[in-house]
């Protein structure tokens, strides 16, 4: 396969030929269509989070199809279009896993920063944290959503039923979650 990596070095990714990945248990093997540039890639590749994985393909807004498999996976089928998130692992059995607040996992793994992500011709994911996407949004509008779009949705609906609501700062998560915020006729 294709990829873009990043050698924990240099900000300057270097493209390469790497084997094919293989699906574990409880993963799928992805050609990816699609993989957005989030500005956490950015933090990634100029050093602002420590200990990423290294070498590492980084991008974490991953649109593309199933490939294969692996063993015990279920929900999904060659074929199915699916998205991968910045959340690409948990470890199901911590306080936060337990209480359904996977988001504050005690051992998480981040695709595009612990996992390998996107910026590949394929990429394997848990399939525990993969998305069915509808097919009404094209790869490249689908793409942003699987970071800013998880996050901005998450805010609004912690923010229940209020017609009105603050946004304090102003990155694709503020400007996706304004846009909806819109739609269902808040201020």
């Amino acid at each position: 396969m294709r990829a873009m990596l990043f050698d924990g070095e240099n900000p300057r990714l270097r493209e390469a030929d790497l084997p094919d990945p293989a699906p574990g248990a409880g993963e799928l093997l992805i050609d990816v269509r699609a993989c957005g540039v989030c500005r956490t890639d950015l933090h990634v590749v100029d050093g602002d989070l420590a200990h990423p994985k290294r070498p590492l393909v980084p991008g974490h807004e991953i649109v593309g199809t199933v490939a294969a498999l692996g063993a015990g996976v279920t929900g999904f089928a060659p074929g199915d279009r699916v998205g991968v998130p910045w959340l690409g692992r948990t470890c199901g059995h911590c306080r936060f896993c337990a209480d359904g607040r996977e988001n504050l996992c005690d051992a998480p793994g981040f695709t595009g920063y612990t996992i390998d992500g996107g910026y590949a011709t394929r990429t394997v994911a848990d399939a525990r944290y993969s998305f069915h996407l509808p097919r009404q949004y094209s790869d490249l509008e689908a793409a942003p959503l699987l970071c800013a779009g998880l996050i901005g949705y998450r805010s609004l609906a912690m923010a229940g039923d209020a017609r009105r609501i603050g946004i304090y700062g102003f990155g694709a998560a503020a400007h996706i979650v304004a846009q909806v915020a819109r739609h269902q006729g808040r201020t």
